[in-house]
């Protein structure tokens, strides 16, 4: 035997776990995972009559589910950082437990901000929910064995995501239960994670002295959340091409600029700029902003597309993108299947960058008046090619870092990911409402005496919601604005394709690296002996 392998053996880092102790672990992360995703979409259905119910405001509409997304942004790289720090089955209980909270908390709310602070916490434990269950596999399973792992990871996070609106929409339906149990329904199940994971989850940790970056993680927080401001106000409260524009952009580059150089400096940095500058990872960051505007984008604008311009209930819109999560379970769990059988993990990421742009490309074709198959066949498309590349692009990081990097560095990739489906999610929204606005008033002055009713809409902005309820506009307006909300909805999923483009030139470059058979690194491993004991 070899000095290094010797080494190798004595390291208990790295312990073999059985595929069933494996699954036991897995089970309880996402059971947790599986309610803290549903939680992101579960409200985009309900939330017209949420609003309504506590006599909200479009802004507050619009922060709901921003400040959900904003807090999950923000925190996913500080708590992938503290999990490299200590121990992660404690992280992870604190995260379930805080969403708990956060989740009763919003279920019991009596007015808007009440809720927005709700959603803030759900946040918060959503991002420790991302970071922590990437972490906890990298730790526990080898990269060679760990493709149908993620692949199972990857599928539950991909049916959530847009298996959200059909939940919420069933529920509102459902007068008996009504929309606080689109908060509740997600506690029982976060709780029975938690007692899972209580029992099966012992991993090794690295003793280490615990310093955090405080400065980094607020200058990290300000640089995330500055351009998701922006794109949240602008088009609204003021244009695109302004002054207070300039101010949202300068401001995030500076800060952005002054995080870099503290990262660079820190003895623990909350990023570490030297994974990020690793090839792989710059270009997995770059191809995660897509998949991200996808994931999010999809469930959102999906949703609204078949409610508003096809004229269906909130239950049925859900069930009609059923095509979309069958294909995020066959591509996430199939692709992980073959990467672990097989060990090669570029094609598929290739090939889902390909299934996602042609199938955000035939969803930017679509119209009011289009046939439900070719819907189907582009929401298809779009799935298998999110399934095949989320969780992927988190493997092929993964396998170029140390164990003691394996929280950080996955934080980091589902860090630009979250970045990009808020900031993505709030433009393309934007979009779509000043798209329908000039739709909408383009077709009433066409119509006689509408030039009275088109001015009033202009002067009311993108912010008007009376419109959305189509049920209760007379019909000549209702098929307007249905026709206006069909027709816009393409132009979105093409601006969304051309990011996926983005994404597949960036996959293309990727260097394929041979998975290895170790958790930990092993030129790392004589550092990392001495250091590790169990939770």
């Amino acid at each position: 035997m070899t000095v290094t392998e010797t080494r190798r053996a004595a390291v208990p880092t790295a312990p073999e776990l059985t595929h069933r102790e494996i699954l036991e672990i897995l089970i309880g992360l996402l059971a947790a995972l599986f309610t803290a995703m549903l939680s992101s979409t579960i409200v985009s259905n309900a939330l017209p009559t949420i609003i309504a119910e506590l006599q909200g405001t479009q802004t507050q509409y619009t922060w709901v589910l921003t400040s959900s997304l904003l807090a999950t942004t923000v925190s996913t790289p500080i708590w992938g950082k503290l999990s490299d720090l200590m121990s992660k089955k404690l992280l992870v209980q604190l995260a379930i437990s805080l969403f708990v909270v956060g989740s009763a908390l919003a279920g019991m709310s009596h007015n808007v901000p009440f809720l927005i602070g709700a959603r803030v916490l759900q946040g918060l434990a959503m991002g420790g929910l991302m970071a922590l269950a990437q972490a906890i596999i990298g730790a526990a399973i080898p990269p060679r064995s760990r493709g149908r792992y993620s692949g199972y990871m990857g599928a539950v996070i991909a049916v959530a995501t847009v298996s959200g609106p059909l939940v919420g929409g069933v529920i509102v339906d459902t007068s008996w239960l009504g929309w606080r149990w689109c908060f509740y329904v997600c506690v029982p199940l976060a709780v029975v994670s938690l007692v899972i994971l209580q029992k099966y989850l012992h991993l090794p940790l690295i003793k280490r002295k615990v310093r955090i970056d405080y400065l980094g993680a607020v200058l990290i927080s300000i640089a995330a959340s500055l351009p998701l401001l922006w794109v949240t106000f602008a088009g609204h409260d003021f244009a695109w091409m302004s002054w207070q524009s300039a101010l949202f952009v300068g401001g995030t580059l500076l800060v952005g600029f002054f995080a870099v150089v503290v990262e660079n400096r820190v003895k623990e940095p909350l990023v570490p700029l030297k994974v990020v500058r690793e090839r792989t990872t710059a270009l997995a960051i770059v191809a995660s902003l897509a998949v991200g505007v996808a994931m999010f984008g999809s469930a959102l604008f999906l949703g609204q597309y078949f409610q508003i311009a096809r004229g269906y209930s909130p239950t049925e819109a859900g069930l009609l993108t059923i095509p979309m999560m069958l294909g995020s379970f066959l591509g996430s769990v199939g692709s992980g299947q073959m990467i672990t059988r097989f060990g090669k993990w570029k094609r598929y990421l290739v090939a889902g960058s390909i299934l996602l742009v042609g199938g955000l490309t035939v969803l930017g074709t679509i119209d009011h008046t289009t046939p439900y198959w070719y819907v189907g066949l582009g929401m298809l498309a779009m799935g298998l090619g999110m399934g095949m590349a989320m969780q992927n692009l988190v493997l092929a990081v993964q396998n170029t870092v140390d164990v003691s990097q394996i929280g950080a560095s996955s934080a980091t990739v589902s860090f630009f990911r979250s970045l990009g489906g808020a900031v993505g999610v709030s433009a393309l929204g934007a979009v779509l409402a000043v798209r329908v606005q000039d739709s909408i008033v383009a077709g009433l002055l066409a119509t006689p005496g509408g030039a009275d009713a088109a001015r009033k809409l202009q002067e009311g902005g993108s912010g008007s919601t009376s419109l959305l309820d189509v049920g209760h506009l007379p019909a000549q307006l209702a098929e307007l604005v249905r026709q206006s909300y069909g027709d816009a909805t393409g132009r979105i999923f093409l601006i969304a394709a051309a990011c996926a483009v983005v994404s597949l030139i960036a996959v293309l470059f990727i260097k394929e690296v041979p998975l290895r058979l170790t958790v930990a690194k092993v030129d790392d491993v004589e550092d990392l002996a001495d250091r590790a004991v169990h939770d």
